[in-house]
């Protein structure tokens, strides 16, 4: 599947990006992810539809602010996980309701939050 962008009210989702226009790496480094590969993981798993995944960004800047992961499972479900740097705990949140609608409806999955998500 390709990566699906998703406008939510005031935040904006989209693919993860470490390219010569955008790079989400120092955003992911500062939620503590810090390995080279882990953008192009994430592209990869959209194409396999093992994991899909979301930078939320500020849509005037595209500065990441947030990582919304949703991982289906053979039963039906899908967990859906994320982080969100500092101070941005409503743009995770509001991303996740977003992300949720997406889960039941475009991909026909019962949405489940992990414990952090609540």
């Amino acid at each position: 599947m390709e990566p699906i962008e998703i406008n939510a009210g005031s935040w904006y989702l989209r693919a993860l990006r470490a390219d010569e226009r955008i790079d989400d790496r120092p955003a992911l480094a500062d939620g503590g992810i810090t390995d080279p590969g882990y953008v192009a993981n994430r592209v990869a798993q959209w194409a396999d539809e093992s994991h899909f995944s979301w930078a939320v960004c500020v849509p005037t800047t595209a500065e990441m602010i947030a990582e919304i992961g949703v991982t289906p499972d053979a039963d039906g479900t899908a967990l859906i996980t994320g982080w969100a740097r500092e101070g941005f705990d409503d743009a995770l949140a509001t991303g996740v309701e977003s992300v949720t609608r997406f889960v039941a409806g475009a991909l026909a999955l019962t949405p489940r939050l992990s414990p952090e998500l609540g």
